[in-house]
């Protein structure tokens, strides 16, 4: 992918690219798993070259290239896009993106940013947050719901690399049960813009090809 197209997906008119090595850098360093272009060179150490991207993100590229690795930005999506509401200091303006794991890779999270990990199904971790079993930003919530719809990465995936366009996640009751919807679901037309500044594309395409919506997720 060239920076002129990963910008044209963006919407942004330079520097698109650099969002791509941002999601693989970080995928890297929080969860030990590297997005390569088939096989690495003989001899790749995965665990040492970790080891020295945690040590100094700023040494990513350098040491791609040094060391032969492609990254398969093709197979990574960008699917939705979060600002964090006014008031903090600090505001964040964040893509997220989707992809399949390697096969052949296990995660190692960092013990930092990230303190353990497990497979889980949205659905499950929906389940675990109404039950008040696990935590999640809002986001995340908005996020996981999206993928709650799908049955396999595949399919996610499939709708992903549609490349649909933005819609605005808009919220119904907002002072009462904030149920944030997206397109398809009931009551999203009559639904307020003004509490997410959130932005997907991971939602279901039916909405708008005249065929019966998917069910809502359970959130």
């Amino acid at each position: 992918m060239s920076d002129a197209e990963a910008s044209e997906i963006l919407g942004v008119p330079r520097g698109g690219l650099a969002w791509w090595l941002a999601a693989c850098r970080e995928t890297l360093e929080e969860a030990g798993l590297l997005l390569l272009a088939g096989d690495p060179p003989a001899g790749f150490d995965l665990a040492e070259f970790r080891r020295r991207v945690r040590a100094d993100e700023s040494v990513f590229p350098d040491l791609l290239i040094e060391l032969g690795l492609t990254l398969d930005v093709s197979a990574i999506e960008e699917v939705a896009r979060f600002i964090t509401p006014l008031g903090p200091p600090r505001r964040f303006d964040t893509r997220f993106f989707l992809a399949r794991t390697p096969a052949d890779q296990e995660p190692e999270h960092d013990a930092g940013e990230i303190v353990d990990w497990e497979w889980v199904r949205p659905a499950d971790a929906l389940a675990r947050l109404r039950e008040g079993r696990m935590r999640m930003i809002a986001p995340t919530v908005r996020m996981v719901s999206c993928l709650a719809r799908y049955a396999t990465a595949d399919e996610a995936l499939a709708v992903a690399r549609r490349r649909l366009p933005y819609h605005r996640a808009r919220v119904g009751d907002p002072t009462g049960d904030y149920r944030v919807l997206l397109p398809g679901e009931d009551g999203y037309q009559q639904a307020s813009l003004d509490f997410e500044q959130g932005w997907v594309r991971l939602w279901d395409p039916r909405a708008t090809d005249g065929e019966p919506a998917l069910p809502s997720p359970p959130w």
